[in-house]
């Protein structure tokens, strides 16, 4: 296999996946509900904390810290594979970029999908881990103070694109694009929480 496919192949697995809707799956299989059906309606951690504490408080966290846990992975693993096979730079964002298009618009669910803040900032802890920290740290006490979750991931997201601005200008790619594209998405995705937090309606956790 020439290293044009090799490159072609991690970034379709990489896509594929992101895909896997690990909180759709883990609130079927656990709790019985659909969370494509409840709450916000996205796949993502704090949809399913929100849609099975209704029903199950204690099951809920644990859901939910499993979500975000395997969501992070999703991303973070495909990326450190490609590192062992010695896939240059810019091929491993470009695996980062299709792992959070993936969670966001899966191809097993028909292009929809979840926010993308776990996923994104899973491969940002391996591509970037100092800006992913402070970006997480951030996204911690904003979460305390705010009990916000849309919120406090946009502003932990924020955080880690002004440190690598600040920090790590140009990454080792010459370019700051990657970081910019998955910045992009994630905020997107977050379009809805940012409307109904601007007419009050968003929901604390």
């Amino acid at each position: 296999m020439d290293f044009l496919n090799t490159n072609v192949v991690f970034l379709a697995i990489a896509y594929l996946v992101g895909s896997i809707p690990f909180g759709l799956i883990l609130a079927k299989q656990f709790a019985g509900v659909n969370v494509q059906e409840s709450g916000s309606k996205s796949i993502g951690a704090t949809n399913v904390l929100r849609v099975v504490k209704q029903t199950n408080p204690a099951l809920a966290k644990k859901l939910g810290a499993a979500t975000v846990i395997l969501d992070a992975l999703k991303g973070a693993v495909v990326v450190l594979i490609g590192m062992a096979y010695g896939l240059d730079d810019a091929t491993l964002w470009g695996i980062a970029v299709l792992s959070v298009i993936g969670h966001c618009y899966s191809i097993f669910l028909g292009l929809e999908g979840g926010k993308g803040v776990a996923t994104g900032l899973g491969v940002f802890l391996v591509l970037i881990p100092i800006p992913a920290l402070i970006g997480a740290a951030v996204w911690a006490f904003s979460a305390k103070v705010l009990k916000i979750s849309s919120i406090s991931s946009l502003i932990g997201l924020s955080a880690v694109v002004v440190a690598v601005i600040f920090m790590q200008n140009g990454l080792t790619i010459n370019s700051n694009a990657p970081v910019y594209i998955i910045t992009f998405v994630i905020f997107y995705k977050h379009i809805p929480n940012i409307v109904r937090l601007f007419k009050g309606q968003e929901q604390k956790v």
